[in-house]
Formats: structure tokens, C-alpha cells, sequence
């Protein structure tokens, strides 16, 4: 099945404005020969004839002023959908946005984040859903508008992303614990009870591999899957938790914070979204506002604690 020619609206729409050949060349600035020429095909796509003689002058069919009002319609619409958007009002914008990050964002960057929407867009709401997983399918179905975490191999390619800020692991512990007493040395460090950090079954991953180098190797006494439930358990026990610094810095307060004596690869947080989205005014808003909230100089600098300081 052929589709009909959609430039052939606009012509439609002029002459059934204009009612006359000659006017509606003049119009779309074409000669009346080409004008004819659009004419007939309209003729031919329609089935009608449009514009018949009478005396001197053309007049419309009955189909031609049946289709007059909504041809007029279906142009202005186009028009619109085709126009820059306006701009940006962000005291009258009223959207709920959908955010798919890890436990540890919301609570270490989701107050501020609120606060700077709802200062700026009092229309706005945040909502934040857990990630689970790296599956792109939530941003390409346009369930979730943006996403934060670490780029992984399983994103779509369409996917695009912005880096937010690099983070290190540091080791967490209660105050009191054995580890707060003396020098932090890789053995020390290996031989306390972990909690490890994991989404899907895994025994081990970077720490491991860098422990096993120097002839080491930790004891996972349990596994949990958000790093507010592994701060919990170390809050409450003698267990180590190792997690990113920054994304945890409101969650360790009244934990004792150290570096870990290991050589482990830092991490890029990300934020990701679909590419429908990327010039639309109020979600480059709202990725400026994660932007502008994630880059500051981290409030928590004095997080990174020398053993034996207390946070």
C-alpha cells in the first residue's frame, strides 16, 4: 500500500484558502503551471476534484469544503509539533520524574537534590526507584527518565551518559572495633569478618583479587545487597564493610572510616538516559540539577580518616 505524499497538505490547506490557483502560487511562491501540477495531484490522491469552474472564477466541491477546517487543523498541529520548544518555565512546570538509583544515592545526594528542584520547580516531583540491575529496558521503555551508576558493558549503545564525580572505597567499622587501635596493614585488614556488597551472587571481585596478590584472602561472613544494609550490620558488629566514600558519606556518620591498605581501581558515577530525551528543556533541567548536586566538593572531606580518628 502506497502512502500519500504528507507535503501535499500544506499545498491543500493554501489552496483550499485561497480558492484560486493563481492565489495560492502566489502564496507558496510557485508559478501557476507548478501550482496546476500540485493540483492535479491532489486530484488524483483525493479522488476529488477540489476546484471547479464556475464562470470565471473556481469554486469548491463539496468534498473540498468538507475537508477545508480539518486540513487547516491538521497543519496547524504539525506546524506546532515542529517548532522549537518554548521556552523553559520552570515556576509553572509541574512533572513527576522517575529516578532509578542505588540506595546509597538517595540517601547521601537525594535531600539536596530535592531541595534544589523544589526551590527551582515547585511543580516537581522526584521518584526514586531502586536499581537492581544494569538493564537499559527501563529508560528505553520511558518507565525511568534518568538513571545513576557506574557504566557497565550490559547499557544499551543509544544510551547516553555523563560522569558525575570518581569515587574510592574506603573500609567502615564501629568505633571501639579492634582495627581502631593500631596501623591498618593489609593482614589486619584481610583477617576481620566482611560483609560484601553484591546485587547477584558473587564470591568475590577487586578486593579479592588484590588481597589474593599479596598472599591474602578475606572471610565474607555475609553478603547483603546495598550498602545501607552493610552499614547496619558493621554499625551493630565487628564487621568490615568496604564501600564507595562518597556515595555513603551521610550513612557513615558515628562510623569509624579508614583507608583500605590495598590498591584497588576507583569508580565513575554516571548518570544515563535515553536519547529522546536529550533535548527536551525539562529533563536537561533536571540532569543539570544532579549535575550541579553531585560535583560540589564532597561536605564530608573529613571522611577520610586516618586510623585511629573516630567518625
Amino acid at each position: 500500500m502506497s502512502h500519500p505524499d504528507l507535503n501535499l497538505l500544506v499545498t491543500l490547506d493554501v489552496l483550499l484558502a485561497e480558492g484560486s490557483v493563481a492565489g495560492a502560487a502566489r502564496r507558496l511562491r510557485l508559478s501557476p503551471s507548478a501550482m496546476s501540477r500540485q493540483l492535479a495531484r491532489l486530484r488524483d490522491t483525493t479522488g476529488d476534484p477540489l476546484l471547479v469552474r464556475a464562470g470565471r472564477g473556481l469554486v469548491l466541491t463539496p468534498r473540498a469544503l468538507e475537508l477545508r477546517e480539518r486540513v487547516g487543523h491538521l497543519v496547524e498541529e504539525a506546524e506546532a509539533a515542529l517548532r522549537p520548544a518554548d521556552r523553559l518555565d520552570l515556576g509553572r512546570l509541574a512533572r513527576t520524574f522517575t529516578l532509578r538509583t542505588s540506595d546509597g544515592f538517595v540517601e547521601n545526594f537525594g535531600p539536596a537534590l530535592i531541595a534544589k528542584a523544589v526551590a527551582e520547580a515547585p511543580g516537581v516531583r522526584l521518584r526514586f526507584v531502586p536499581k537492581l540491575d544494569k538493564d537499559s529496558t527501563p529508560l528505553r521503555d520511558g518507565s525511568v527518565d534518568l538513571e545513576t551508576g557506574v557504566v557497565g558493558g550490559s547499557q544499551g549503545p543509544e544510551v547516553r551518559t555523563q560522569a558525575l564525580f570518581r569515587d574510592r572505597f574506603v573500609g567502615v567499622v564501629r568505633v571501639g572495633h579492634a582495627l581502631c587501635q593500631a596501623e591498618i596493614t593489609p593482614a589486619r585488614y584481610a583477617a576481620g569478618q566482611h560483609v560484601l556488597v553484591a546485587r547477584h551472587r558473587r564470591d568475590s571481585g577487586p578486593i579479592d583479587d588484590a588481597l589474593e596478590a599479596l598472599g591474602l584472602e578475606r572471610e565474607i561472613t555475609a553478603t547483603v545487597g546495598g550498602f545501607s544494609p552493610a552499614l547496619a550490620l558493621a554499625r551493630n558488629s565487628d564487621m568490615i564493610a568496604t564501600v564507595p566514600e562518597r556515595h555513603t558519606g551521610n550513612l557513615r556518620d558515628g562510623l569509624f572510616s579508614f583507608s583500605i591498605p590495598i590498591r584497588i581501581p576507583e569508580i565513575t558515577v554516571s548518570m544515563l538516559w535515553h536519547p529522546r530525551l536529550d533535548a527536551d528543556p525539562a529533563h536537561r533541567w533536571l540532569r543539570e540539577c544532579v549535575r550541579a548536586i553531585c560535583v560540589k566538593s564532597p561536605t564530608d572531606s573529613r571522611s577520610e580518616k586516618k586510623a585511629g580518628t573516630a567518625r
